[in-house]
C-alpha cells in the first residue's frame, strides 16, 4: 500500500500563496504513482471514489439544500470518455471547476457564498502533493466547517490511494 504522509502546503504549489487568512488547509504527499500528468492521476482516482465518500457526497447535498447552498454532485460526477488532453480552465471536473492546469500542477476549486476552496495537485519530484485551502467568508462557512474538516482529512488519503 502506498504511504500517504501529511505534509506542509509545498512552496512549489500555487496554493502556498492562499495561505495567510485561510480559516482551515492541509496537504498529503505520496510516492508519484507514475509519470502521467496529474490531471490524469485525479481522474483516475475520483473516477474509482470509494462509495461511503459519495454516500457522504450524497448526504452533504441533502443537509446543505435547505440552507440554499449549492448541490455539488459527486466527486466522481466526470466523463470518462473525455480525454484528459480536452480539459480546460473553466470546466466543470467532478465537484470542483478547473481553475490551472500544467503538467506539473491541477488546481480545482469551488466557491460559495461562505467559502472558498482550492485544491491543488503539485508534483514535487517524485512525489505528489495534494493540498486543500479554505477561506471561510461568513458564519455558516465555518458551521458547515465544523463536521467537514475532520472527514476531510479522511477522505483526501482515501481518494489518493486510489491513484497508487
Amino acid at each position: 500500500m502506498t504511504a500517504i504522509t501529511e505534509i506542509a502546503v509545498p512552496a512549489a504549489s500555487r496554493l502556498h500563496a492562499r495561505l495567510p487568512g485561510a480559516h482551515f488547509h492541509d496537504c498529503y504527499r505520496m510516492a508519484l504513482p507514475d509519470g502521467r500528468p496529474v490531471l490524469a492521476l485525479f481522474l483516475d482516482a475520483v473516477a474509482r471514489t470509494p462509495r461511503w465518500v459519495n454516500r457522504l457526497m450524497a448526504l452533504r447535498n441533502a443537509v446543505v439544500a435547505p440552507l440554499g447552498l449549492k448541490n455539488l454532485g459527486g466527486l466522481n460526477n466526470v466523463d470518462p470518455a473525455k480525454p484528459v488532453e480536452a480539459y480546460r480552465p473553466g470546466d466543470r471536473v467532478g465537484i470542483f471547476k478547473l481553475l490551472h492546469v500544467s503538467d506539473d500542477e491541477v488546481v480545482l476549486g469551488d466557491s460559495d457564498r461562505h467559502l472558498d476552496v482550492q485544491v491543488s495537485l503539485c508534483r514535487l519530484d517524485d512525489a505528489l502533493a495534494v493540498s486543500t485551502v479554505v477561506h471561510v467568508h461568513r458564519l455558516l462557512g465555518h458551521l458547515y466547517m465544523l463536521p467537514v474538516a475532520p472527514l476531510h482529512r479522511r477522505i483526501v488519503p482515501a481518494v489518493m490511494r486510489r491513484m497508487g
